[in-house]
């Protein structure tokens, strides 16, 4: 297994960054002033992207497993390798993501815990309904760990 920064044509990975942000058109907010990962286990296994929010917060914008790879500790694996990559130049790492009981536990049990809600998020910056674990998604819960 080997993680690898991608530097250019990021999009050849479009399937799978849909599937963590499913509106294209959201992708492309931070696409670029991102920095991806790509974790490859004998092929691509699973993806991350993080942004400089400034004031030593790290944001975890995207993270995505193959469906069929999911539950294997991918994920996990990107999320650690995060945290030791970036450690010395920011203090928080932090997510947004939906009030959803298939997503929240993941990042709990990685040792994230609640900061702030944004209210509407989704229902207000996504052209159609977003549905996480059967849960239509309406809030933005950001969740931080101290790196």
């Amino acid at each position: 297994m080997h993680i690898t920064k991608i530097t250019n044509n990021k999009k050849r990975y479009l399937p799978l960054l849909l599937l963590a942000d499913e509106e294209e058109a959201m992708l492309d907010r931070y696409l670029e002033r991102g920095t991806m990962y790509v974790l490859d286990d004998g092929s691509v296994k699973a993806e991350c992207i993080v942004t400089d929010e400034g004031g030593g917060i790290l944001e975890l914008k995207n993270l995505a497993t193959q469906p069929q790879f999911q539950r294997r500790g991918y994920a996990k694996a990107l999320v650690r390798f995060i945290e030791a990559e970036y450690k010395n130049r920011f203090k928080t790492l932090q997510v947004g993501t939906g009030d959803s009981p298939a997503t929240l536990p993941f990042y709990q049990k990685l040792g994230f815990t609640r900061s702030h809600v944004i209210k509407n998020f989704f229902t207000d910056n996504y052209s159609h309904p977003i549905y996480d674990g059967g849960v239509l998604l309406k809030d933005m819960v950001y969740l931080r760990k101290q790196l």
